[in-house]
């Protein structure tokens, strides 16, 4: 018996991989290190977060990987680098375009992910996990070349919490009935919400050792202290 298989519409496919590559140089023309990225380096960043989620969904369902079986994909994340360094000035004081590129494209590669999973056969948990890797996959490894502190592993705000709960509801919808391609549309939705309002109102999880060091004050709080 055949697998099934699942096609992204190659449209949407592009538009995930162009967006990210115009977020990803935007953000690596905005970086202020020790060391400035020269024009090579950037190019670099916007190809690398435009096409690392697609290339680690497809690794990790052991499929051929999408982006690398037509041209369109390396042009197009190519070509939206390019446009994202030419509007690195341009967008320079507005860092809210940036933030909601990085939300809209985590949740695409999410969405896509995830659907791509769910018709493969993964039941709802792995499949949830392999759209979060393909959501946040660009990221890591553009924070990971940068000698950034990853993302997701840092305080943040809710860069993997807005990508799960969205794969979540793709999930959870589309085991209910609804069509994957809806699923997917409110998918998309629920993450570049959840991301957006983390960010306006700075929301995110607590820091562990911020967590640490509240338990060490209660528990030295109730130690009686002897004066002489």
């Amino acid at each position: 018996m055949d697998e099934p298989t699942f096609v992204i519409p190659l449209w949407a496919d592009l538009i995930a991989v162009g967006l990210g590559g115009i977020q990803g140089a935007l953000f690596a023309s905005g970086f202020r290190g020790q060391r400035r990225l020269d024009l090579l380096g950037v190019a670099i960043i916007g190809v690398v977060v435009g096409m690392g989620g697609g290339l680690i969904r497809d690794l990790l369902l052991n499929v051929t990987p999408t982006t690398l079986q037509s041209n369109w994909y390396l042009l197009t994340a190519t070509g939206a680098a390019l446009v994202g360094m030419l509007l690195a000035g341009l967008f320079e004081r507005l860092n809210g375009v940036i933030v909601g590129l990085d939300a809209l494209v985590i949740g695409l590669f999410g969405a896509f992910g995830t659907s791509k999973a769910l018709v493969l056969g993964l039941p709802i948990v792995p499949a949830v996990f392999v759209g979060v890797c393909a959501a946040v996959g660009g990221g890591i490894l553009r924070d990971v070349i940068m000698g950034l502190p990853v993302a997701i592993m840092h305080v943040g705000s809710l860069y993997a919490v807005a990508a799960a709960a969205g794969c979540l509801v793709l999930a959870a919808t589309n085991a209910l009935g609804l069509n994957v391609v809806i699923a997917a549309i409110i998918g998309i939705a629920v993450t570049t919400v959840i991301r957006l309002l983390a960010v306006i109102f700075d929301i995110s999880l607590p820091e562990q050792r911020a967590l640490h060091r509240r338990k060490v004050a209660v528990e030295t709080s109730t130690i009686p202290i002897v004066k002489s």
